[in-house]
């Protein structure tokens, strides 16, 4: 309740007279005792759920009784580095020329963060990614709109040798059964791939080190430390090679994920539609 009035410059008695008109005017019970706080009941969550929806539309009346008024707002968008860094900068590079009165405030989080950010409304868009061997989950709260896929494969030593070396045939994952394997270390997704891989393979990864930066991954492989998975029209560095996965692929799929009913804010929508040319 004090959060709420700091953040509203009220006082906490106007925030709960306000809360109990509200109960009084819904007829049921939006709030309940937490310990020493109040928390939403099942019902206030519902209510709350649908306020996104009813503010969006409201915002986007305003801009529809005034075709000519400038989309104004703050936009936090979170999401993996390859997007921000291929997608989301040139799109608020371009909106800081076309639309100054846009603020995109941009921060970096893999997927599972970036839902739980969603849900809170501590974010207005994420940019994730899911493998098709491990496909996301989010909150039906939330709804994504894929952005583009890309193949993966196995970053390996340039000096791998494989069970089918000098063959035509692509590379057989059983000569890294012993490998260590890398992995990212703040999604789940990706180890759930390699997973998938191997168990199709018919062995059980070992998996040794967790690394977030593709670099870093380059790195760890070129020293000897083990291999990993890598977008497939990566540039590597001398000294590795990313080898295709066939049976079965592995393709990364990126999505721009937003809280139902909130797409048509003015500012989001214009985010969204720039985002849509990287299809």
């Amino acid at each position: 309740m004090r959060a709420v009035a700091e953040a509203h410059n009220l006082t906490t008695s106007t925030v709960s007279q306000q809360l109990a008109a509200l109960t009084a005017e819904t007829g049921t019970a939006l709030i309940e005792p937490d310990g020493r706080r109040v928390r939403l009941t099942p019902a206030g969550q519902r209510l709350a759920d649908h306020a996104v929806t009813i503010l969006a539309a409201l915002d986007a009346a305003r801009l529809d009784l005034d075709p000519d008024a400038e989309p104004v707002g703050t936009l936090r968008v979170g999401g993996f580095a390859t997007a921000i860094r291929t997608a989301m900068l040139p799109v608020a590079r371009s909106l800081q020329h076309s639309h100054p009165l846009v603020d995109v405030v941009i921060y970096e989080y893999e997927p599972v963060e970036a839902f739980a950010l969603l849900e809170r409304d501590d974010l207005d868009l994420a940019l994730t990614y899911d493998y098709n061997l491990a496909p996301a989950s989010p909150s039906p709260l939330l709804e994504a709109v894929p952005l583009w896929s890309t193949p993966w494969g196995l970053c390996v030593p340039d000096n791998a040798r494989t069970p089918d070396e000098g063959t035509n045939s692509r590379i057989d994952l059983r000569a890294f059964a012993d490998t260590p394997w890398i992995v990212n270390s703040r999604n789940t997704a990706d180890e759930r791939a390699v997973r998938t891989l191997a168990s199709l393979a018919g062995f059980t990864p070992r998996i040794t080190h967790q690394i977030d930066s593709l670099d870093l991954v380059e790195l760890l492989v070129l020293s000897g430390y083990g291999v990993g998975l890598m977008p497939l029209e990566r540039k590597t560095r001398e000294g590795v090679r990313v080898e295709p996965l066939i049976d079965p692929p592995v393709i990364l799929t990126a999505y721009a994920v937003t809280r139902r009913g909130r797409t048509s804010w003015p500012p989001l929508r214009l985010v969204l539609d720039q985002l849509m040319t990287y299809r």
